[in-house]
């Protein structure tokens, strides 16, 4: 094995309410793909943007006692049109800003419910 076969396909997202969380996620447009109640204290959710190779999860019982909800600070996804991204989330209620404009990028910022930061990046046009 070399690390040409390695692949990011997972990242823990620290919640304080599992149910609230699960429903922003599945309203801004990721499919929840796992719900799954192990026992009374271990509930694991894993959600996936569409056409991502790779997927959130949060719960219940499944992260570090010293991850805060909210202390993730920045998660990026590739979007196609940081425009219609942002008139999306807007749409939805979520409060996200951009269009910022960089050089390696279009950028749009939002939060989930517990404060975790999300940034979408429409890529540079190559050529």
């Amino acid at each position: 094995m070399s690390i040409t076969d390695w692949r990011i396909e997972l990242v823990m997202v620290p919640v304080s309410d599992v149910d609230r969380s699960r429903e922003f996620y599945e309203r801004i447009g990721f499919t929840i793909d796992h719900d799954q109640r192990v026992s009374d204290e271990v509930r694991f959710v894993q959600a996936t943007p569409p056409g991502s190779a790779c997927s959130i999860a949060f719960g219940q019982g499944i992260m570090s006692p010293d991850v805060a909800p909210g202390s993730l600070k920045s998660i990026q996804v590739v979007v196609p049109d940081a425009d219609q991204a942002l008139a999306h989330l807007q749409g939805l209620g979520v409060h996200a800003v951009g269009v910022d404009e960089m050089a390696w990028g279009r950028f749009v910022f939002f939060t989930d419910p517990d404060e975790n930061a999300w940034t979408l990046q429409e890529l540079p046009k190559r050529g």
